[in-house]
């Protein structure tokens, strides 16, 4: 079998071209000289095969691998570079200006409507921008960070809805035992689950005085909600003091974390469970229950309370207003029979006779008014026969009087 570069050796590509010539009856034109051989250094690049090595003849051809046989020269393919010069040198100044242009370009930022901006010069806090476009210097001179000042987040210490991050979407809650068991004032121990929402305060505080402030928080929320529970009985704790836990423990973390100047700014502690161990709870269910009867008792016996108050303050108030206004006409009446008593005296002592004559008639006249029926009888008359004169008004009593002791009482 033939080796490739005895092959190679043996190939020509004149004697090809003129064995084809003399077949087809055809003579191929002239070849011109390769441009490669026109310079003064042609001789040199003739010496150089296609593959770096050098020579001519059976030496070229089997060291180089691409020379030709036969005492002729090899053909080279040569690479020419550009010589330095005003054109490359204008060309390098271009690239360098378009890179210095998208590096400055690359200063420009936005601000969202959430955000504020923080620049740092070479590390240090230089400035805060509001919302819209801003410019900063390029890396590495400044730095811009844009935190989301408005965003509301939240941590959840006893609990965790798995597959849910820092929102309020609800998903499938994993109970943390030894962040939600806590002891109570009076020795009792109570798991609490309790969430927290906050936002950032101040960004600069935020993002430079805290390494990490979502564990600040949490960490500070649970050591808060330890102490406010520290210091309410189990009671309290589980059925009418969680409003006020609530609003301990949030004052106390805001405390905790504006000492560590964190920049955070808490909006509420929300208590989600608060119960006993799962040991007692049947028992605290039990009292609990009777609380709650309690509780609804109290409800109703104030429910009917309130309602029969008004009703009997109302009917006490007509009756004293009743009295009160009978009392002032008892008084006005009084005042006014004194006054004429009075008068009728002075009367009495100027003309005893007249007044008194005076007053007889105006009493019968007075009392003759009521009377239906009128009898007038004559003295002597009077002596010889029996008055007798229907009294149906009279009592039982009086009836039964004889009629001689009426007759008498009659005539007196």
């Amino acid at each position: 079998m033939t080796s490739l570069p005895q092959v190679l050796k043996n190939w020509d590509w004149d004697k090809l071209q003129e064995k084809r010539a003399k077949q087809k009856g055809y003579t191929p034109p002239p070849r011109d000289p390769e441009p490669e051989e026109q310079g003064p250094d042609s001789e040199d690049r003739r010496n150089r095969g296609f593959f770096g090595g050098g020579g001519s003849g059976d030496e070229g051809g089997s060291s180089g691998g691409s020379g030709r046989g036969n005492g002729r020269k090899p053909k080279v393919i040569a690479f020419k570079l550009p010589k330095p010069g005003l054109g490359s040198g204008r060309g390098v100044f271009v690239l360098l200006a378009v890179l210095v242009a998208v590096w400055l370009l690359s200063g420009i930022y936005i601000v969202e409507p959430d955000e504020e901006g923080v620049v740092l010069r070479f590390g240090k806090y230089d400035r805060s921008t509001g919302p819209g476009p801003h410019y900063a210097l390029p890396m590495p001179i400044e730095t811009v960070y844009t935190p989301k000042v408005t965003q509301v987040m939240r941590s959840e210490i006893g609990y965790r809805n798995v597959g849910q991050s820092l929102t309020f979407q609800q998903g499938r809650v994993r109970t943390m035992p030894q962040e939600a068991s806590m002891l109570t004032g009076d020795e009792n121990v109570v798991n609490v689950q309790f969430s927290v929402q906050y936002k950032i305060k101040d960004a600069v505080q935020y993002l430079f005085n805290v390494a990490d402030p979502t564990s600040l928080v949490h960490n500070a929320a649970e050591a808060a909600m330890r102490e406010v529970i520290g210091n309410n009985l189990i009671d309290s704790a589980i059925t009418d003091g969680k409003l006020q836990i609530q609003s301990d423990a949030t004052q106390l973390l805001q405390t905790i974390l504006d000492r560590y100047g964190a920049g955070i700014q808490v909006l509420a502690v929300q208590l989600q469970d608060v119960h006993p161990p799962q040991e007692v709870i049947e028992a605290f269910k039990d009292v609990a229950s009777a609380r709650e009867d309690k509780s609804r008792i109290i409800n109703e016996a104030e429910a009917y309370r309130n309602a029969l108050l008004p009703g009997a303050r109302g009917e006490a108030s007509a009756i004293r207003n009743a009295a009160e206004a009978y009392a002032a006409t008892r008084v006005q009446n009084a005042e006014g029979a004194a006054s004429r008593f009075e008068a009728l005296r002075v009367e009495y002592e100027k003309a005893p006779e007249v007044t008194g004559q005076r007053l007889y008639y105006e009493t019968m006249e007075d009392i003759l008014q009521k009377a239906q029926e009128k009898v007038v009888m004559d003295g002597q008359a009077g002596e010889r026969a029996l008055p007798y004169l229907p009294l149906p008004t009279l009592s039982p009593s009086s009836a039964s009087r004889p009629q001689a002791e009426a007759a008498k009482e009659l005539r007196k």
